[in-house]
């Protein structure tokens, strides 16, 4: 691990962006360990110095403009387009549908770097980069202040971060959480979704059947 790697895993632990637990990650997995990057770039100083880092690696590829997903991507998207002097705009989620939106434009040909706060199956990011093309958008790299894909990411463009963890992550269904009973899994990211149940807990929900009560006469 780099002295620049080293720094910014201490910022992660300092700022209680580094959680401990049973959560449930946007792609839909487990795992016992959660990367809460808004906590790490609630200091503005912070931000802007992990912001200028990244911006580093990206200004390689040449870009026009930063494109982030809604909400993770926003504020470290911001900070890596302000470090390449390039304009910054985000998609948002309506529903299950990525769209661009509040009067965003993409130019024919734009290079664009798609950056995001974490990385994990690339599903949000594939679909910010898929929009972008649509819009006759040039996508040049991938950008991410962590790394979780464990060397599988799915891109077809260059994928830089700034820091891997390999932090590992599980199917409902492998869970270890989820098969010893434990507490249910916390979904402490910005998507509105339900929180997870213990896979034990949820299959005896699923066998429950209530039954209606029988109408009334009169």
């Amino acid at each position: 691990m780099s002295r620049d790697q080293q720094i910014l895993m201490q910022m992660l632990e300092e700022s209680g962006a580094l959680r401990r637990g049973h959560f449930l990650l946007s792609s839909g997995l487990h795992s016992s360990a959660y990367v809460q990057c808004a906590l790490l770039l609630e200091d503005p100083v912070r931000a802007r110095k992990v912001g200028q880092d990244l911006a580093e690696l990206l200004r390689q590829f040449h870009p026009d403009s930063v494109l982030s997903p809604a909400l993770g991507g926003v504020i470290i998207g911001h900070e890596v387009a302000a470090g390449l002097g390039v304009p910054f705009r985000f998609t948002e989620r309506k529903g299950e549908e990525m769209g661009l939106r509040r009067g965003f434009n993409l130019r024919q040909g734009e290079r664009v770097v798609i950056v995001e706060d974490v990385v994990t199956t690339g599903r949000s990011t594939l679909e910010t980069a898929s929009l972008a093309t649509a819009r006759g958008a040039r996508v040049v790299a991938i950008g991410a202040i962590i790394d979780r894909t464990a060397g599988r990411d799915p891109f077809d463009v260059p994928f830089r971060a700034l820091l891997e963890l390999d932090l590992p992550s599980y199917g409902p269904a492998d869970c270890p959480a989820c098969r010893s009973g434990a507490l249910p899994a916390e979904k402490p990211g910005s998507r509105p979704e339900a929180v997870a149940k213990p896979a034990a807990a949820e299959e005896e929900r699923q066998s429950e059947r209530v039954e209606p009560p029988a109408d009334r006469a009169g």
